[in-house]
């Protein structure tokens, strides 16, 4: 089996002409788990990488295990409101509005090599979002890393704007 079939799609979710692209079901699957995150990790064997930075919510679950093959440290990259201590904020574009995400202030030290991990990109908004926040805190992103492309959408093509390299292991054409 492929990552790509270890990967559901729900029709017409969270709106109708939505393919929305689900991996609990590649999460649930122990096989195609572990190959998702080796493919994640293989860029950085060996590499300085201090931080992985997943954003909520799956980025938690696919970030915390790149981490620890990395033997790297996480933060994670939570909706504004939901981090206890001191945060920094950054406003990131919606499909349609505005949100706000944050991170401790102190969850990345000036110039650390970050790598963000989440799921899925699609237009880019919140991994955009990410990394500023990141620059914001002095992080040193030195990519982003994704299970899902949508390449229709363009998000990754935003990210390599901001000079972050983009790796993706699965591409789903439309949206």
């Amino acid at each position: 089996m492929s990552l790509a079939d270890a990967v559901r799609t729900i029709p017409d979710y969270p709106k109708k002409g939505i393919l929305f692209r689900d991996i609990t079901t590649l999460l649930g699957d122990a096989r195609a788990f572990r190959t998702a995150v080796d493919a994640l990790v293989q860029p950085w064997a060996g590499a300085r990488i201090d931080k992985v930075v997943g954003m909520e919510a799956r980025g938690f679950i696919l970030g915390g295990a790149v981490a620890h093959q990395l033997s790297a440290g996480f933060a994670p990259i939570r909706k504004k409101g939901k981090l206890p201590h001191r945060t920094i904020s950054v406003a990131y574009a919606l499909e349609y509005g505005v949100d706000e995400m944050e991170i401790h202030e102190d969850a990345v030290k000036q110039g650390e090599r970050v790598i963000l991990v989440d799921d899925l990109i699609a237009t880019g908004g919140t991994a955009t979002g990410a990394i500023q926040l990141l620059r914001k805190i002095g992080a040193n992103v030195v990519a982003a890393s994704f299970v899902i492309d949508l390449p229709d959408l363009g998000g990754a093509r935003k990210i390599e704007a901001l000079g972050v390299p983009v790796q993706s292991l699965i591409a789903f054409e439309g949206h």
